[in-house]
């Protein structure tokens, strides 16, 4: 009975059904204005209707919790005599409704500072973004004397400050007369990793000749295969 329905739909519909990677068992697929109808081939129409914008395999909604994983790292035991290794604090915020290129010069801006200096100048700032980094550096410092046995709030440094992109949710733009544009809700992530101790200090900018001199010793170094 059930092969005599497939007959009956034809291969074009075994084509659609292959194209859309969903099975073809006992039920059967047909595309209509977008939508995949699930018809039992019973007779009976399935009550679900799924729009082919759901069916996706997005890479933002795989949240991995990689970052924060990094705060539950055990280091081993420290020899006798050997300096207190520093804590380390890993805090972010996911699918923050804001660019990750605006907030990427506000993590850029705080980057390697003291986190009451950070404070201080995303407190004065007048983007939207600096209040939500405020917001993060705040949590991260309660978590820092809560979980992570800081003694001074104060001593601490940014060591890293960065943004990511977020999911990014397409919709329409309707225009006039009867034309539309497709637009992005965008959203990002933002991450920072706060160091026990004083921020070290800041590295001299390279000159034309520290350049020139690395890329000569690149170009040395390379391998070249297949030759004598």
């Amino acid at each position: 009975m059930a092969a005599a329905a497939l007959e009956r739909l034809g291969r074009d519909f075994l084509v659609v059904g292959r194209q859309k990677g969903v099975e073809v068992g006992l039920t059967a697929c047909v595309d209509v204005s977008g939508a995949l109808w699930m018809q039992n081939l019973r007779g009976k129409l399935a009550l679900s209707i799924l729009p082919q914008s759901h069916i996706h395999t997005t890479a933002s909604l795989d949240i991995s919790r990689k970052w924060e994983k990094k705060n539950k790292i055990v280091y081993p035991p420290q020899l006798p005599g050997e300096p207190r290794r520093p804590a380390e604090i890993y805090h972010c915020r996911r699918q923050i409704k804001y660019s990750k290129d605006k907030m990427w010069y506000l993590a850029k801006l705080i980057r390697g500072m003291p986190i009451d200096q950070a404070l201080a100048q995303l407190e004065f700032s007048d983007k939207k973004g600096a209040q939500i980094i405020k917001e993060i550096l705040l949590e991260a410092q309660d978590m820092a004397v809560r979980d992570h046995n800081v003694e001074f709030r104060s001593n601490l440094y940014i060591a890293e400050s960065t943004s990511g992109r977020g999911q990014y949710l397409k919709r329409i733009r309707y225009h006039g007369r009867g034309r539309f544009g497709i637009m992005e809700k965008v959203y990002c992530h933002y991450f920072v990793k706060l160091v026990e101790g004083p921020p070290p200090p800041r590295e001299a900018p390279k000159t034309a000749v520290t350049h020139a001199k690395e890329y000569i010793q690149e170009l040395r170094n390379r391998t070249i295969i297949h030759t004598l």
